[in-house]
């Protein structure tokens, strides 16, 4: 089986989010099998996806896992899958996934970037816990629930400068929800390229902090538009790696558009 790994919403190698990405032949194997080989690639998440028989609503099928539990809606693995996908041969024009979060759509374009139609989080205005302010190691303006598909709770900061410099306790920033946190600020000079930027920590799927992710920007757009009056915005995630995600709001959908880079193609033997 052809494994591989890709660098997702980044032009560049050793940038954006990396993902393993496998095709399978037929069904998925057992949840254990594919737990074992997300931890074994050890990526903030491995997809697994199989072809769906012709003419139903999805063509190819499709799960994410971390290296400690599977979850409900990944953009960044997605992106992966979709390039893959492509670079392959193995599907041509747009391809429908169908996922734990409904039919997810990836459209390609012909400078190659790749556009991801995913559910618009529904944001619910919340109570700034107690003790996250000690935990994220800044104090938040405002703070949001994203909903089940993404499962964190997003917390506006003063600025850039503070989302820049935030260094917290990644074991108690897990109490404050199921996945984890957003942290995110408008950008101080938009002549950069980025409206927004943001940050992302997720102890309870085990990874620390998350470099570029996609699910968590369909609660960014939906946040950032309604506050900048624009519907087409562009976030940094300032993550070490960093990477740039193009949203589109569109009432219920939220448009993510990036591009991805195969770094390591190998062949799994377990």
């Amino acid at each position: 089986m052809r494994m591989r790994i890709v660098d997702a919403f980044t032009d560049r190698p050793f940038a954006g989010n990396p993902a393993g990405v496998l095709l399978l032949d037929d069904v998925f194997p057992d949840d254990d099998w594919l737990q074992n080989v997300a931890m074994e690639i050890n990526h903030a998440e491995t997809a697994f996806a199989h072809r769906l028989p012709e003419g139903g609503e999805a063509d190819w099928a499709l799960r994410w896992f971390t290296p400690v539990a599977e979850v409900a809606m990944c953009g960044h693995a997605t992106l992966a899958t979709a390039h893959v996908l492509h670079a392959t041969g193995a599907h041509e024009g747009p391809v429908r996934f169908a996922t734990r979060s409904g039919v997810l759509i990836a459209t390609p374009a012909e400078d190659g970037a790749l556009t991801l139609d995913f559910p618009t989080a529904p944001l619910t205005p919340a109570e700034i816990p107690a003790g996250v302010a000690e935990a994220l190691g800044a104090a938040p303006v405002a703070a949001f629930d994203t909903g089940p598909n993404v499962g964190d709770l997003l917390l506006e900061l003063a600025d850039e400068k503070t989302v820049l410099g935030l260094a917290p306790d990644h074991k108690s920033l897990g109490a404050f929800s199921s996945r984890g946190i957003i942290a995110t600020a408008r950008a101080d000079d938009p002549s950069r390229g980025y409206d927004f930027v943001s940050r992302c920590f997720f102890p309870n799927v085990g990874i620390d902090e998350d470099p570029v992710t996609g699910s968590a920007h369909t609660a960014l757009a939906p946040h950032w538009s309604a506050r900048l009056g624009r519907d087409e915005l562009t976030g940094l995630q300032a993550s070490r790696r960093t990477g740039l995600v193009r949203t589109a709001l569109r009432g219920e959908r939220t448009l993510l558009t990036g591009h991805a880079v195969t770094v390591i193609e190998g062949e799994l033997r377990a």
